[in-house]
Formats: C-alpha cells, sequence, structure tokens
C-alpha cells in the first residue's frame, strides 16, 4: 500500500504535536503512533518546565544546565532553548495550557540541581497539562491526520535523500508513506530496560534505522538514570516520583531513616549515592520522606502522586515510601543541528529522539519539555522555509519563461 503526504510525524508526543501546529496549514500532514495517541512519555511528566524568568536569570540557567551536563552540552543549543523558553510558555498559555499561579503571576518551583525556582507546572501532572492541550489543538487542524498502532519500520531513501517511510499498521498491513520532509519524533529507549519510567512500546526504533542508513547518531551511552521511582515488585513501568517533591523539602533516607545526601544534587550524583548507600545497607531500595512538607502543600502540588501511593498502599502525609533509580531518560540519538536537520536531507528529528546537544551527559530537571518544544519548532519553522524558497523558485522560473515568450512573440 502506497500513499502520498507533504509531510509525515512519527510521534505524538509534545515534539511532534508542537511541530504540527506549526508547520503550514496548507500541507497535508500524517502522524503516526506505535500505540494509542495517549502513550507517550510526554502525558508522563510530572515536575514543569523550565523558563528564563527574567534576563538576570540568564547566567545562572546557562550554568546550571551545562553544570548538569557535565559540560558535554552544546552551548549553542543551550542558549538558543533558553532564549526561546518564554517564547514557548506564551505559546502554550495560548493553546489553553494553564500553569500554577500565586496570585496574579505565575508561580516556580525548584528542583535538583537548580540554582533557584524558575520551574512552571501544573500540580504533578504538567505534561498530561501541555500534552493533552496540544494534541486538542492538532485534532481541530484539517491538514492533519493521525494513525494511531502504526509502527514506523524504515524510511525510504532516494538518491540520498529520505523521502518518506515505511510502516506496518495493526492489521499488519506494509504502508509506504511518500513525503517531502519526515519528522522523526518517536521518544526515547526506555523499553530497552527492565526497569524503566518509560512506556515500554518505547525502543528506540529511529535509532536503529538510522544506524542502518547512516545516519549519524551521537552520545549514545548518554542514558539517564532517574534516582526516585516507587520501589515495587511488580512488573511493567516504574512510577516517577517526581524531582519537585524533593526541591519541595523531601528527604532521602537509608534503612536507619538517616539522611545520606544532599538530594537537590544533581540527578546522576543522587543516583549513585543512593546505590551507594543500598549496597552499604544490603536493601534494594531506600526511603523518601515528606515529612518536612505540610500536607495541603502535598495535596495541591502533589495530588498524583499522593493518590497513586495511596493505591500502593503508603501514605505519604504519615509515611516513608521505598524509592529506587530507574531508566529515565536518553540525552543521545540522533544527531542533529540547531534546526533539528539530521545529516540526510528531508529528515528532521526532535524531542527524546534527537541530540541536538542541549543536555550534555545528564538532563537538568524539567529542561526535557522546553528542548523538545523549541527545537521541534525550529523544525517546523525550517521546513516552512524550505517550502517558501521552492516557491520562490518555481515563480522566477516561471517569471523567466513568460519574459521568455514575450520576446520570443516580440521577435
Amino acid at each position: 500500500m502506497e500513499m502520498k503526504r507533504d509531510i509525515v510525524i512519527v510521534g505524538t508526543g509534545v515534539s511532534g504535536l508542537f511541530a504540527a501546529l506549526n508547520l503550514p496549514k496548507d500541507k497535508d500532514i500524517l502522524m503516526i503512533t506505535k500505540s494509542d495517541v495517549k502513550s507517550s512519555d510526554s502525558f508522563l511528566a510530572q515536575g514543569g518546565i523550565c523558563v528564563l524568568r527574567n534576563e538576570e536569570d540568564y547566567d545562572s540557567y546557562f550554568e546550571d544546565t551545562m553544570r548538569a551536563g557535565h559540560y558535554q552540552n552544546r552551548k549553542e543549543s543551550v542558549d538558543i532553548m533558553i532564549r526561546s523558553s518564554r517564547e514557548i510558555i506564551n505559546d502554550l498559555v495560548g493553546y489553553g495550557v494553564e500553569f500554577e499561579k500565586a496570585g496574579k503571576n505565575f508561580a516556580y518551583t525548584r528542583e535538583g540541581a537548580h540554582s533557584k525556582p524558575r520551574i512552571m507546572y501544573h500540580a504533578d501532572i504538567t505534561g498530561k497539562e501541555i500534552t493533552s492541550k496540544l494534541l486538542a489543538q492538532v485534532r481541530k487542524l484539517e491538514n492533519v491526520t493521525i494513525a494511531e498502532y502504526t509502527t514506523m519500520t524504515d524510511v525510504l531513501v532516494e538518491n540520498g535523500k529520505c523521502v518518506g517511510i515505511e510502516a506496518e499498521n495493526e492489521l499488519e498491513r506494509e504502508i509506504q508513506i511518500y513525503a517531502d520532509y519526515t519528522i522523526l519524533a518517536s521518544g526515547g529507549i526506555g523499553g530497552r530496560y527492565k526497569n524503566s519510567t518509560n512506556f515500554p512500546h518505547l525502543t528506540g526504533d529511529a535509532i536503529d534505522i538510522s544506524r542502518k542508513h547512516g545516519i549519524k547518531l551521537q552520545h549514545l551511552d548518554y542514558v539517564q538514570i532517574h534516582p526516585t521511582t516507587l520501589y515495587s515488585k511488580k512488573p511493567g513501568r516504574r512510577f516517577l516520583i517526581s524531582e519537585s517533591v524533593r526541591g519541595e523539602g523531601a528527604v532521602l533516607y537509608n534503612k536507619n531513616k538517616e539522611r545520606f545526601v544532599n538530594e537537590l544534587l544533581p540527578r546522576d550524583v543522587v543516583t549513585k549515592e543512593i546505590c551507594k548507600q543500598m549496597k552499604k545497607d544490603g536493601t534494594d531500595h531506600v526511603w523518601l520522606s515528606m515529612e518536612h512538607i505540610d500536607r495541603e502543600t502535598i495535596l495541591n502540588h502533589f495530588p498524583n502522586i499522593y493518590q497513586y501511593c495511596r493505591e500502593e498502599g503508603y501514605d505519604v502525609t504519615k509515611e516513608c515510601i521505598p524509592v529506587v533509580p530507574a531508566q529515565h531518560y536518553f540525552m543521545g540519538g540522533i544527531w542533529v543541528d540547531s534546526d533539528s536537520k539530521t545529516s540526510m536531507e528531508q529528515l528532521f528529528a526532535v524531542g527524546e529522539t534527537s541530540c541536538n546537544g542541549v543536555h550534555g551527559a545528564n538532563r537538568l530537571a524539567s529542561n526535557s519539555l522546553l528542548e523538545s518544544l523549541v527545537f521541534s519548532k525550529r523544525a517546523a519553522n525550517k521546513i516552512k522555509g524550505f517550502y517558501i524558497e521552492k516557491e520562490d523558485k518555481t515563480k522566477r522560473q516561471e517569471g523567466q519563461t513568460d519574459e521568455q515568450n514575450y520576446h520570443g512573440i516580440a521577435g
């Protein structure tokens, strides 16, 4: 089965959705997703989204991002992300996204490795709030079609250029989708791990396909382990206990209920300390206590975490909960430039499957949603520019032809 579209987007998380919203409305766009449309990690993001609060915050925000990333970050990308952050927040608010407020102003929280509060949030379901609102906006677009339970199996290549993708739908029918431009927004690699906060169907398909075609990859060893997920012996995805909890005052204890680490250090540092403590104690988890957070804050800021833990038999307002590190985020991926272009012409990559260098070797908390949105919008704008260039070139050629015809007739 063959079909032709102007643009095909692989993935329906925030990066894919935001790209669709910023692409030309006169282009026929097909979005595919491996599972149902809501089973993307974007829906799972709890903590929030970073923003540059004012110009005085720039140096601090830049340094926090670089330090968390062990200074392996691409400085140009970090600068672009930070400078674009307020524009992105304005876009989101325009699409109906609601963020917590303190009076008439936005409220800001702090997470690990941040030197000051600069994270906007919606309770502890910020990802769900943003992604669901963007999805609702995309569904209003007449030029966008979403195909669920459709898996990319390869990219189509002609003369070294990407001309679309091959896919397989839930009926196991093979489809060749030809397109002017392809955007890979297919998420991370958590499905390859036994313990991960990711959905299990996110297995890095785009990475394998890129390797097959010699598309440039970068930093495949940059994998982030989140220090605090709810410990469970049940199989399946691990429930994340947001870093915002520690940002609001939660502390980590060993088996004797003694504090053993500064909870606001970068994620990789906290993870190492937890693993060291578990080995020392001979346990398979440590304890997280919210005793220093008042009950009202827990219920209002972390209602989802509170409810989930209650369902698992823990009342976080009264007792410690067992936590353990688990795979969380992929900082490496398909190499892209500052406009999210890959090393193959007409192929773009955005979100967690791409590597634009923003995060370095370890992502700073709450930079993921922002990075995905900033660079998916840049991809859309670059594609928009290509179409404008093509149209201008066609007009010039038509003008030259008309002039030649005129002179021919006049002659």
